[in-house]
């Protein structure tokens, strides 16, 4: 039986481009709303739970930062915002409210909708091959790629999806220093591009939660003009 095609929502004011990217959207096989009044947003967002919400960041009534905060703890599908701002100031506090990605203004359609599909097939939860599942343990962290899970010491620790994978790309290459580059590639499948600051605060989030130490991290390391480097013997000292 055929999949139903995802269910998107598109929280903007401006209402032509609003239509112009509902029609691209739906034209690729989406199915897809829109919600023109910020106030109203995290209701309608909580209500109908979309597949995906599109979210300006600047909205009348209430702006798309208020929103994501509001529905986040209750909604679990990805949020990608919009940014018409080129300072990265917005786009770094959205991702810390759980925004799942972002896509600067104006926006190209077919990099809207690549963004769109690779949120969509990470929310979905991929099917781990038998071969590939795998529990990796550092000491007292425990993750697991089957289940999409963590635990320090024995406590689940609450990531999101894109938190989760990150962790995972981390763990999986324990002892080896991941470029940026390779990050992006492996995670969005897309290039690096120099200035998207999303991996990492998303470090910055996944830190304290492994119990790793922000300002003097000893577990995920920041390895100057390199990437990152994940310490697995670091989770026994």
């Amino acid at each position: 039986m055929e999949q139903e095609a995802w269910q998107v929502l598109i929280v903007e004011d401006d209402q032509r481009l609003a239509e112009l990217t509902r029609d691209y959207l739906e034209a690729n096989g989406l199915r897809v709303s829109i919600e023109g009044d910020g106030a109203l947003a995290a209701a309608r967002i909580l209500k109908e739970q979309p597949d995906l919400v599109i979210l300006d960041l600047m909205l009348p009534g209430e702006d798309g930062l208020s929103i994501c905060r509001k529905v986040r703890d209750r909604y679990d599908g990805p949020i990608l915002m919009l940014t018409a701002r080129t300072d990265d100031t917005d786009q770094i506090l959205g991702l810390d409210l759980g925004a799942d990605d972002y896509v600067c203004k104006p926006v190209r359609p077919r990099l809207l909708l690549a963004r769109i599909q690779a949120l969509l097939r990470r929310s979905e939860g991929p099917e781990v091959a038998p071969e590939k599942q795998r529990r990796l343990q550092f000491g007292p962290l425990v993750v697991d790629n089957a289940l999409r899970e963590a635990w320090l010491r024995d406590v689940s620790i609450e990531l999101t999806s894109a938190e989760f994978d990150l962790l995972w790309l981390l763990v999986d290459n324990a002892g080896r220093i991941l470029s940026r580059e390779e990050i992006f590639t492996a995670l969005r499948g897309i290039g690096y591009d120099g200035q998207d600051r999303s991996i990492d605060v998303r470090i910055s989030r996944i830190r304290p939660k492994i119990g790793d130490d922000p300002d003097h991290p000893r577990l995920i390391k920041t390895i100057r003009s390199k990437g990152y480097l994940f310490v697995p013997e670091a989770c026994t000292l």
